[in-house]
């Protein structure tokens, strides 16, 4: 009995040092090219990986950028197969928006608002038919005045209105970037600067903006990877 002890206590030790370590929580963050520079060195998504590292989580979470500039709503829906599905994320982190406002007036191809509701929520049910966990992002700001004189701002609202609806309807995690911002900004831009808080021109983000959007985030993340 004794060696029989002995040999199950050493095979249950032998056996414990095989198990393999636990899958890593996989987020996609699926966006535009503030996304893809997210992935930068300065970007947010690798500052948001810095706060994982300082929190000891590293081995328990994977962060995986999937940005591609100038990209609108329809853009996402069309490469989700093959930028997200295939990647077999946990979580998807959707942040879109600004180019559908934007390129109205740049260049008279934006997204009409019901057309971007209708393809937000079918990114959403494709996603959540392959049991994925979504997180969704407000569009964030077009110019950084803190007074409602950007051009696009009530466009902004309008379209961040939406997202939120989307969210309360769907019980989907709102990482509200567009609230973050405005009250950032109400609170350090006494000067009412158009760029240069956050962003570098305007829309991107520039170290500060980065830092700021990955603190957002994470807030929002680590109470729904699990």
């Amino acid at each position: 009995m004794k060696h029989l002890f002995k040999f199950t206590l050493f095979l249950s030790i032998i056996l414990f040092s095989f198990t393999p370590p636990a899958k890593k929580v996989k987020v996609v963050f699926f966006g535009d090219s503030i996304t893809q520079a997210g992935v930068s060195p300065t970007g947010y998504i690798v500052k948001m990986d810095s706060i994982i590292k300082q929190s000891n989580l590293s081995d328990q979470i994977e962060l995986v950028g999937a940005g591609i500039g100038g990209n609108k709503v329809y853009d996402l829906y069309l490469r989700m197969e093959e930028d997200v599905l295939k990647k077999s994320p946990d979580v998807v982190v959707i942040y879109v928006g600004i180019n559908d406002v934007w390129h109205k007036a740049s260049s008279g191809t934006g997204t009409d608002a019901d057309k971007f509701e209708k393809f937000y929520r079918a990114i959403i049910k494709k996603l959540q038919e392959k049991n994925i966990k979504v997180i969704v992002c407000t569009p964030s700001v077009i110019g950084e005045r803190n007074d409602n004189s950007n051009q696009q701002d009530g466009d902004l609202n309008n379209y961040s209105n939406i997202i939120r609806s989307i969210a309360k309807d769907m019980s989907l995690p709102v990482c509200d970037l567009r609230k973050a911002f405005s009250a950032y900004l109400q609170a350090n831009n006494p000067s009412n600067l158009e760029k240069g808080i956050l962003t570098s021109d305007r829309v991107h983000l520039n170290p500060k903006g980065n830092i700021f959007v990955a603190g957002e985030m994470w807030k929002v993340l680590q109470n729904n990877i699990q």
